[in-house]
């Protein structure tokens, strides 16, 4: 080689040892730099866990009182209610504690049905009550015929499912005898059978079920 390529030579690796001494270099300032902050942080931590220290003490001392234990009293405590003391006060006169009779369960607050309860079955109100709702139930279907005629089908899906939603549990809680009960099935299909061709906007079928709609309610109600 010449003199002007040995020089470029040692000139280059020259470079390069020197590159790679600063890349070194930077990696040794950058971990100083990491450790430095690790170590600045390292105060404000211990004084958050001194502060968090200081606040779990604070409760300690303040959940005696409301516990409202006694000195050298046993912790109280109550599984459901059902094992343990149940007057403690994390119950909170639940689960029957508070109450002067059984009640109905442990998550219950009534009490079991008795001669005392406010309800009971058979009362004569509740038979009126129900026959009120099937005589506004028979207004309500003697607006049908209309609502088919102008094809409103949605004013007769409405009036099916608006007030009449209580009609099914009255007819229901009416029909004792079988024949009673095989009257309101009838009912009940004719009122789905125009309910569905509403739906489906099938005149003469909605207007031939909503008729058999107020004949099988009139029977129904006939054999009450």
């Amino acid at each position: 080689h010449t003199p002007h390529c040995a020089f470029r030579h040692r000139s280059c690796n020259t470079s390069n040892k020197s590159h790679q001494y600063q890349q070194s270099t930077m990696k040794v300032t950058l971990s100083l730099a990491l450790i430095a902050s690790a170590s600045a942080l390292a105060p404000a931590q211990d004084s958050r866990r001194a502060a968090f220290a200081k606040m779990a003490g604070a409760a300690a001392a303040v959940a005696p009182i409301a516990a409202n234990a006694a000195v050298g009293e046993s912790p109280r405590f109550s599984v459901f209610g059902l094992i343990g003391d149940g007057t403690s006060y994390s119950e909170g006169a639940a689960y029957g504690s508070d109450q002067a009779g059984k009640v109905y369960s442990p998550y219950s607050v009534y009490g079991e049905a008795s001669e005392s309860s406010l309800y009971k079955p058979g009362r004569g109100e509740d038979a009126e009550r129900k026959k009120a709702i099937l005589a506004e139930t028979d207004k309500r279907l003697a607006k049908l015929p209309a609502y088919i005629e102008k094809k409103q089908w949605f004013n007769v899906k409405d009036e099916l499912t608006r007030y009449m939603y209580e009609t099914r549990g009255a007819v229901r809680g009416l029909a004792k005898t079988t024949k009673q009960k095989e009257k309101a099935e009838d009912f009940f299909a004719a009122i789905e059978a125009t309910y569905l061709n509403a739906t489906l906007k099938k005149q003469d079928a909605c207007a031939k079920a909503a008729a058999d709609s107020v004949s099988t309610l009139a029977a129904f109600v006939g054999s009450l």
